[in-house]
């Protein structure tokens, strides 16, 4: 009746299928969970309680988004982000991760550019839009950032040039946890623009610049952005799947009513509850203002910390600058971990699972060549309860503890490869 000839090929999430996976394991060993990219922190009584009191909304609300919350989420963004959203451009969706995906459904044709190392999740929704998909790769000596000499070069030489092309550009990054500068992206928008380029900005991560100091592509090249975002990440609110998205106004008018066409068919809307509880986030008072300050110290404060103690045996990362991502470089190494059958970044993250109880994820996940030597490492297996009550770097190492004892799990198992090995021990 039904053979795997007559099914879609299809890959399922990396983050996803990892949290499954090293929840199995913890029954059986110490394990230090660096795998899965979910906020540690609990959700504001603020949020919750405004949940409560929306919860006897049950009425479909307008595919486009509750009115009152896209007024409020244009106006969040541009106080943060210093760009000029409104109303008329925003869609509310369950998450970014399906806004992007109805982006991208809506064109018949079109090349989807992906900066490598990226997001798990972009191309299998290219690949399900029925969309051609190219990469840029990034290197480690640039921060694995695009630069405008590569988005420029491969401009030159595409194979496609009559299609219409669509970059997808993330950062705060997930997987690195580097940004771009304001001077990088007047760089870059310098050659979107020239090319046209229509770019989705996956700016998911922003609010959660360490320094809150995010800043908008969409402020250099406003005519060609579509920005998403949403509250799973600086609002701890994964769960309730709540994306944002903006469409420029050059874009709206094809863009808008294809986007609402798919949100039509599949999500409708996004839960009642939920949309009138955002309202009151977005709305930004001071207590929601004091959680993100204090997310972010307590962010910057692990995450350095983590990649100096990396930075003892030569693992390389950039200094994270936004989220809660280190993107560790294992190339110093690679002699060693060769002795030991480690070639690819699937085996690296194989041998760490063995040898020291640290789950991560392969750069091969995020498009990169499977032979580079580097994995994601999302630092959030601590407190956010504790962490959040922590009123110095000193306390937040404390709460941290479970996340530097990971990374001395990391060093302790490197140094091992320089102990002289036994001929068959």
């Amino acid at each position: 009746m039904l053979t795997a000839a007559d099914l879609r090929p299809i890959s399922h999430s990396e983050t996803l299928l990892i949290n499954e996976r090293s929840g199995a394991l913890a029954s059986t060993r110490t394990l230090y969970r660096f795998g899965f990219g979910e906020s540690p922190f609990p959700v504001p009584l603020l949020l919750q309680e405004a949940l409560n009191a929306a919860r006897a909304e049950k009425s479909y609300l307008p595919v486009q988004g509750l009115p009152a919350l896209r007024a409020q989420v244009a106006e969040f963004h541009r106080q943060q982000d210093q760009v000029t959203w409104d109303a008329q451009g925003v869609v509310i969706g369950p998450g970014s991760k399906l806004l992007i995906y109805a982006v991208l459904a809506s064109f018949v044709r079109a090349q989807v550019l992906l900066v490598s190392p990226s997001w798990v999740s972009y191309q299998p929704q290219a690949e399900l839009a029925g969309l051609s998909v190219a990469r840029i790769y990034t290197q480690a000596h640039e921060q694995w950032r695009l630069t405008p000499e590569a988005l420029e070069a491969f401009c030159q030489h595409r194979e496609n040039p009559h299609l219409p092309l669509i970059l997808v550009l993330n950062y705060p990054n997930n997987p690195t946890g580097d940004t771009y500068t304001g001077e990088q992206l007047a760089e870059l928008a310098q050659v979107l623009r020239r090319h046209q380029i229509i770019v989705i900005s996956d700016e998911i991560y922003g609010v959660l610049h360490h320094q809150g100091a995010h800043q908008s592509l969409a402020r250099f090249y406003p005519e060609g952005t579509l920005v998403t975002g949403g509250l799973s990440k600086w609002g701890a609110l994964g769960g309730w799947r709540l994306g944002v998205l903006h469409i420029p106004k050059p874009l709206r008018a094809h863009l808008l009513p294809r986007i609402l066409g798919v949100a039509s068919e599949t999500w409708s809307s996004v839960a009642a509850p939920v949309q009138y509880a955002a309202i009151q986030a977005y709305a930004y008072p001071q207590a929601i203002a004091d959680f993100v300050a204090q997310e972010r110290r307590v962010l910057a404060r692990i995450g350095q910390q983590s990649a100096a103690i990396l930075a003892q045996v030569a693992v390389e990362t950039p200094q994270p600058t936004g989220g809660f991502y280190l993107f560790p470089n294992f190339e110093a190494w690679r002699t060693q971990l060769a002795h030991v059958g480690v070639f690819t970044s699937a085996d690296l993250c194989a041998y760490l699972l063995e040898q020291a109880g640290v789950v991560l994820l392969p750069a091969s996940a995020f498009g990169m060549p499977a032979s580079v030597l580097a994995a994601r490492l999302a630092y959030v297996n601590f407190d956010g309860q504790a962490a959040l009550e922590a009123a110095s770097d000193q306390q937040i190492d404390v709460v941290a503890a479970p996340v530097y004892a990971g990374m001395q799990a990391i060093v302790e198992t490197l140094n091992k490869l320089l102990t002289p090995r036994v001929v068959g021990a």
